[in-house]
């Protein structure tokens, strides 16, 4: 078996290396969240050591609530690889899923739903 050389690297080699590195190898985020689910800024500091997709999203983040939709073309990266990153922010406090600021049904809108499942998922980790 021939040892491989820094040549053998193609760039659609890289491009599927890539999300798996962004991801660290996960393919499902721990959080739901729809293309259209908005995140904003959360109020905990951001964990240091964070990747550069990681380190946009959450400036983004900063100036305005962004669609995951939004997030993921703005990273260049699938939505399922985006969702993930955004997933770990969420996770750390960083960013958190945003309820509209007019609900006039909450009890029927995707996102109020989104939100406080979110919440409950962060607050108790351990149940299913």
């Amino acid at each position: 078996m021939a040892a491989l050389d820094q040549g053998a690297w193609s760039d659609e080699d890289e491009q599927d290396v890539r999300p798996y590195a962004v991801t660290g190898g996960r393919t499902r985020p721990r959080h739901t969240m729809r293309l259209v689910s908005l995140l904003a800024a959360g109020r905990t500091p951001p964990p240091g050591g964070l990747g550069p997709e990681a380190e946009q999203a959450l400036a983004l983040c900063r100036r305005e609530r962004r669609s995951v939709a939004e997030i993921a073309a703005t990273l260049q990266q699938p939505v399922q690889v985006t969702k993930i990153v955004l997933s770990d922010l969420i996770d750390s406090g960083a960013l958190i899923i945003a309820v509209p600021d007019t609900v006039s049904d909450p009890a029927n809108n995707p996102q109020v739903l989104e939100a406080v499942l979110a919440g409950l998922r962060h607050k108790f980790p351990d149940v299913a």
